[in-house]
């Protein structure tokens, strides 16, 4: 039997390197169909997206965008949820220089500790983008761009909102403040925003501020701490919409109606905070979109194409009034 084994052994040599080329054959054609694999050889962009998470419906909306924006634009995403963990975003974006894609582009968990994996890419050759939020590198060179909101500005539109309405206020205005994830850039702009606005009116005070890490759940149990140890609070601003609508459930286990016996400022302008807005519940939002994904995408070819390109550049956002939502609502479209 030994010896019937060795006289075929040259037959079934020859039979796998026949299959063997056979399925080489047709993965390469089907990589040359899908566009998996071929990115330098096709012209096609790769890019590696790190995201903060999944913690609110903006995020949400955020992610949806660029996905769809990558796919019109014919651009390979490599797409990674870090789940709010900086270690989780470096680890991602190491890999994508691993991997040796054409852009890489990420929404910072926190805004410190980034110059050495920036750097690593950097000495790669990899153009880094950054979107929605920025970081605190003093090598402005280790990124290509910023491309976001002014979280200090909405944090200023908010405040600036509250002082014209408090204006004929004759005794203290007490404030609770939701913050966003600690160290986070919106959080500590909108918080140094806010601040700067209301200090036009001394009677505007902020009694507590604590963070609600931007989520529903975060806000509904901070907000409940809040109205036990404060008994008279007359304003809530919460740094976005996700931790207001928590903050409302709260509000109103508490016996109080949300919008008339505490005004409600928040930021973002989702459509579940839109109808908030719309219905009374909260009273001002400050929008920050999240539908960067098209500008984004025009970014990345640019980059990749050695084109210079502003080092910030700005998204439009606008802020709605309870009568703004309404009108808004039916053509919102996250």
């Amino acid at each position: 039997m030994g010896k019937m084994r060795t006289q075929s052994a040259p037959w079934r040599a020859a039979a796998v390197l026949a299959s063997v080329l056979l399925v080489g054959g047709v993965a390469a054609c089907g990589n040359s169909d899908t566009g998996g694999g071929g990115t330098k050889d096709d012209g096609k962009i790769t890019m590696g997206f790190s995201q903060v998470g999944a913690e609110s419906g903006w995020r949400t909306a955020n992610t949806i965008s660029i996905k769809e924006a990558a796919t019109a634009a014919g651009i390979e995403l490599k797409f990674d949820d870090a789940q709010q963990k900086q270690e989780n975003q470096i680890k991602a974006i190491r890999n994508y220089i691993q991997q040796k894609v054409d852009v890489i582009a990420f929404s910072p968990v926190v805004e410190s500790g980034w110059d050495t994996v920036l750097k690593e890419a950097k000495d790669a050759g990899i153009p880094v983008i950054l979107t929605d939020r920025s970081v605190d590198s003093a090598d402005k060179s280790l990124y290509k761009t910023f491309l976001g909101s002014d979280f200090v500005k909405e944090g200023k539109l908010a405040g600036e909102w509250l002082v014209e309405q408090k204006k004929t206020a004759s005794g203290p205005v007490n404030i609770v403040e939701l913050q966003g994830s600690t160290g986070a850039a919106p959080a500590n702009d909108r918080k140094k925003g806010f601040a700067e606005a209301i200090a036009a009116n001394p009677n505007l005070k902020v009694i507590a501020s604590q963070t609600g890490d931007f989520t529903r759940a975060g806000g509904k149990q901070v907000m409940e701490q809040f109205l036990k140890a404060n008994p008279k609070i007359d304003v809530l601003f919460a740094h976005n919409d996700d931790m207001g609508l928590g903050a409302l459930e709260a509000i109103t286990a508490a016996g109080k109606v949300p919008g008339k016996d505490i005004t409600i400022i928040t930021i973002d302008a989702v459509k579940d905070g839109m109808q908030a807005l719309a219905d009374g519940k909260f009273n001002f939002i400050a929008e920050c979109s999240p539908l960067l994904g098209p500008q984004l995408m025009d970014l990345a070819k640019k980059v990749k194409a050695g084109e210079e390109v502003p080092a910030r550049i700005e998204t439009e956002e606008t802020t709605f009034t309870t009568e703004q939502a309404k009108e808004a609502l039916p053509n919102r479209k996250y």
